[in-house]
């Protein structure tokens, strides 16, 4: 099939990577516009720009990379991109929403793979709030891409379990990879199910309209979401850890303290912890002002207290330091 692909960050390239293996034609590639990194300020173009570009230098002909600004205030972007030609679009991780006029380009529909089961966080970061929020499972659905945010029917998903101690990285690599698969799942039913009216298409492809119970948007994250409050208990804190990773803060001391790896010590979490971390979680430990520490146990971090069960800090890296683990942890924070 002719493809449009849409996508932006790196959780979006093992899709593109698929599209391009299983001999998809990408008629052209959308991304947002280069950015400025680091101290130099240079202009680093998205992960999905930068694959797609080496993607065409390996088959050795041009995939066209349009990086609008707006794509709902550009109209000739819009006529440029009917003009490929495409028989559907996929959408990964984009970072716009697409306008009516775009949705209604190509034959097929525009089809979004998104990373969580739906209607369950919509929007940015749904990755992260799963995270925070506890939840023990989550997953992909590809969705018939409509003007709403994340509102489409579903055509194809799936559920996978999340680890008390997975990362939001960790998270995403797994997520990134089933997106990819069941893209490629999906893409020849939806080719089946050919072109006409959009209500026909859905119908033949009897896909899932959404419930309206159960609605949670994934609201971009801010500054202040990433500031550690000692003072909640160690399970919060943990999600902290673990769903924002790898920007969860405090002080120590003078200088930030970036929070990379956690354990709550909370028996009754036990099975879920390290064997370590779990024979921590069935001592009794003193009361102590939240963000104390109370013991640095070698090769393992420090014990700190919070507004519940101690928190076992495994892994941070101190404003200015590399960032430790264990025995060096201790060392550099004890």
């Amino acid at each position: 099939m002719r493809i449009l692909f849409w996508g932006t960050p790196a959780y979006a390239v093992p899709t593109l990577e698929a599209l391009a293996s299983a001999g998809h034609e990408l008629v052209g590639v959308v991304t947002q516009p280069d950015r400025r990194r680091g101290r130099g300020a240079a202009l680093v173009p998205s992960p999905v720009k930068a694959r797609a570009l080496e993607i065409a230098a390996v088959r050795g002909h041009e995939i066209p990379v349009i990086t609008p600004q707006r794509i709902r205030r550009e109209p000739d972007t819009q006529r440029r991109l009917a003009d490929l030609g495409a028989d559907l679009s996929v959408v990964v991780a984009f970072g716009q929403l697409l306008p009516p006029e775009v949705l209604a380009q190509p034959p097929l529909g525009c089809w979004n793979g998104h990373g969580s089961l739906l209607p369950r966080w919509r929007g940015a970061a749904p990755i992260q709030w799963a995270l925070l929020s506890g939840d023990t499972t989550t997953g992909v659905g590809v969705m018939a891409m409509e003007a709403g945010l994340d509102t489409g029917p579903v055509l194809l998903e799936r559920a996978i379990g999340i680890g008390l101690c997975e990362n939001a990285a960790q998270l995403a690599a797994r997520l990134s990879a089933l997106t990819a698969t069941l893209m490629l799942e999906a893409l020849p039913r939806i080719a089946a199910a050919g072109a006409g009216p959009e209500h026909e298409r859905l119908a033949r492809l009897q896909v899932r309209p959404q419930a309206v119970e159960g609605v949670t948007l994934a609201r971009l994250l801010t500054k202040e979401d990433r500031e550690i409050d000692w003072s909640w208990s160690a399970l919060e804190i943990h999600r902290r850890v673990m769903g924002l990773y790898p920007d969860a803060q405090t002080r120590w001391g003078e200088r930030r303290l970036k929070l990379l790896a956690s354990e709550p010590l909370v028996e009754r979490l036990a099975d879920q912890l390290t064997p370590e971390a779990a024979a921590l979680s069935r001592r009794s430990w003193p009361r102590a002002e939240p963000g104390t520490v109370l013991e640095a146990v070698k090769g393992l971090g420090l014990v700190l207290a919070t507004g519940g069960c101690p928190l076992l800090l495994r892994r941070a890296q101190l404003e200015g330091k590399a960032a430790v683990e264990g025995e060096a942890l201790r060392q550099q924070l004890s």
